[in-house]
């Protein structure tokens, strides 16, 4: 699978904004997929998970209710809709795909396969 994150962009607190990652090969609908962000000087964590079916998310706590994981897997892509942005979401965010399965959907280093990352500013 080789993925391909896009969407980030200069924002200002509070406004939206739309990652989108897509599987240029691959079998993408078979995979749980994750996006992580990793801000200047910080370990990369994990932000938002979605099964391969699209029936079950799960998200960080600092972006619950304010982000949305979705996918399209007859299009091959995830999205991460986020809203009310602020300026601690600033970050790198990569979109991730994990092929052992949704236990460790939150975890790092079980996902094998990263995109290249999308930066997301969001100035105060």
């Amino acid at each position: 699978v080789q993925l391909q994150a896009s969407g980030g962009g200069l924002v200002q607190t509070g406004d939206s904004l739309r990652l989108s990652c897509a599987a240029s090969e691959g079998t993408l609908p078979s995979v749980d997929m994750g996006w992580f962000r990793q801000a200047p000087g910080k370990e990369r964590e994990f932000v938002a998970a979605i099964t391969w079916s699209g029936g079950t998310t799960d998200y960080t706590p600092s972006v619950k209710g304010r982000f949305i994981i979705s996918r399209d897997n007859a299009a091959k892509t995830v999205a991460l809709q986020m809203t009310s942005l602020k300026p601690e979401d600033t970050a790198v965010y990569y979109c991730a795909a994990t092929i052992r399965g949704w236990l460790t959907h939150s975890i790092l280093t079980s996902y094998d396969y990263w995109g290249q990352g999308t930066e997301v500013t969001v100035s105060s």
